[in-house]
């Protein structure tokens, strides 16, 4: 169990936390969300100890062992990979150090030798026996190679860094487990691992994350910011959504009948109770759900961008073919003899391991970059706006917002201009910033604004919702929904790819799959599963 007691925290005028009084139960998976600068990260800190409130505290029985995802890639650079993930459980690494040594002294005496006995007791206490095939284990599900396990940190990928570090927080079973962005720079099955471990996990979890599909497969309750505050809901993140916007649209309809209103609830939570949880819990989340009333629900505060696209002209037949085209990078080879043809309202996701491949192919379809072989045309009709992976380009220019979009505008008008600047979230003088100055996300909304203004009937968005906040990235995903025309797109956001794509493309060095099917339909198949890994 954790406690907050009367936490506040403030950084100058900005209040992040405000006298916030919660309790976080033993075996439940919490879902920390709340909007870009609600201070997610920086409560994981302060329940770490990391950082100090303004006033309050928090309460962990010291009994327990917390561990945290830790977030400096180079800490460990001196120690092998293997070690490093042992470090994870703290007093086990000490012990075995302290051991190790006292077995190494040339003049070992009776008091080392009982010293050496209280410490084995210790060692077999805490599974140090089995310490390394479980980090092994770990690493393995992290797709972290058996070859790396005795190499220096110093010396691997930094996207591997980032799976030991994750493998080290999970390693010993720790009673709290607090994870900030676990998901991120993992391939699709590494996620599917970490999934299927915290669901059965049983220890406390708390966990911040932008994939919506992550966070409904291991949270059992969430734990929103909002208002200076953190309100705990049981249910998933989708079902906190769901409750929070027909919250929002019950306030804004006052004189609905009340009858009315608990139907539409009772229907709701009917819908939601099936949902995915620890089965061991299943019964009492269950009664939880049951007992859900709107009232409990405040309509957020959350801004969310409006994000539409429309084609100013339908696309003809012919779209897009391609045949045999091939491509490398650096020496490397990203894919070989690609052949497809583009059907009107295909829904492409392009995934798999290397995100690279289906970089490379956008860049060649829209002209920035040369193929090695093979060929591919567009149909005379089409029209594309391309969202690339670097956008850096685009931002190399003395220019503010206004002036910045008016370049893709056939519109001219700053009272236009500023009306798209609004529907993404710039509004008043944010307008007036220099767009060298942008963040991440707002670098992402600004190219998405463009898109929009482009009205192209082919849309091809490379990575699109990365540094994007969930509300962002629930505008994207419902704007390209909707969209009539064709997309391709890349994404490592599991609800994104499965809710808007009907097709598939997995691209490879080795060859590719295409499939007309779902997401969750593809990852599932036991035969494209033995195909991939051939691939």
């Amino acid at each position: 169990m954790i406690i907050t007691s009367g936490i506040s925290l403030a950084y100058g005028q900005r209040v992040l936390f405000k006298d916030v009084n919660i309790t976080f139960n033993p075996s439940n998976c919490y879902g920390l969300i709340g909007a870009n600068g609600a201070g997610k990260s920086t409560f994981l800190k302060l329940l770490s100890g990391e950082i100090t409130p303004d006033s309050g505290s928090v309460v962990i029985d010291p009994k327990l062992r917390l561990a945290v995802l830790k977030q400096n890639h180079y800490e460990f650079d001196a120690y092998t990979v293997l070690e490093t993930v042992i470090m994870g459980h703290k007093q086990l690494y000490e012990v075995t150090k302290e051991k190790d040594a006292l077995y190494a002294k040339p003049d070992f005496s009776d008091e080392d030798g009982v010293r050496a006995g209280e410490l084995e007791g210790q060692y077999a206490d805490m599974s140090g026996w089995d310490a390394e095939p479980q980090a092994a284990r770990l690493l393995e599900g992290m797709r972290v190679k058996e070859a790396l396990h005795s190499q220096k940190m110093a010396e691997i990928d930094p996207n591997i860094k980032v799976r030991v570090l994750l493998a080290q927080a999970l390693f010993g079973n720790p009673d709290i487990l607090l994870l900030d962005e676990p998901t991120n720079h993992l391939d699709v099955d590494s996620v599917m691992w970490l999934e299927e471990f915290l669901y059965n996990f049983d220890n406390t979890v708390i966990v911040v994350s932008h994939d919506r599909h992550f966070l409904d497969k291991v949270c059992t309750h969430v734990a929103d910011i909002d208002y200076g505050k953190i309100q705990i809901y049981s249910g998933n993140y989708s079902f906190w959504y769901e409750s929070s916007q027909l919250a929002l649209r019950q306030k804004q309809s006052d004189n609905k009948k009340k009858e009315d209103r608990i139907a539409e609830l009772q229907s709701f939570i009917q819908r939601f109770s099936a949902n995915a949880s620890k089965s061991k819990q299943a019964t009492s989340r269950k009664k939880l759900l049951d007992k859900i009333t709107l009232d409990d629900i405040k309509p957020s505060n959350r801004k969310y961008p409006f994000i539409q696209f429309k084609q100013e002209r339908e696309a003809g037949k012919v779209i897009f073919n391609c045949e045999d085209l091939s491509a490398s990078k650096d020496g490397k080879p990203l894919f070989r003899n690609f052949s497809m043809i583009l059907a009107g309202g295909d829904k492409i996701a392009f995934v798999g391991h290397e995100g690279k491949s289906a970089s490379g192919f956008f860049d060649i379809i829209m002209g920035e970059a040369e193929k090695e072989k093979g060929m591919y045309q567009w149909g005379q009709s089409i029209t594309t706006a391309y969202f690339p992976n670097d956008n850096s380009k685009y931002f190399d220019i003395d220019l503010n917002l206004v002036d910045w979009l008016r370049q893709y505008s056939k519109d001219k008008d700053e009272a236009y201009i500023r009306g798209y600047l609004g529907k993404m979230l710039f509004s008043g003088d944010e307008s007036q910033k220099s767009a060298r100055v942008l963040s991440g996300g707002e670098r992402v909304r600004l190219m998405l604004s463009r898109m929009m203004l482009m009205g192209a009937n082919v849309l091809i968005l490379d990575e699109p919702t990365n540094h994007l906040d969930l509300e962002s990235i629930t505008a994207l995903n419902d704007g390209l929904k909707g969209f009539p025309g064709t997309i391709l797109f890349s994404s490592q956001d599991h609800q994104f790819v499965q809710t808007i794509s009907n097709r598939i493309i997995e691209l490879a060095p080795k060859g590719y799959i295409d499939r007309k099917m779902s997401y969750d339909d593809y990852l599932e198949s036991k035969e494209i599963r033995a195909q991939r890994d051939k691939l």
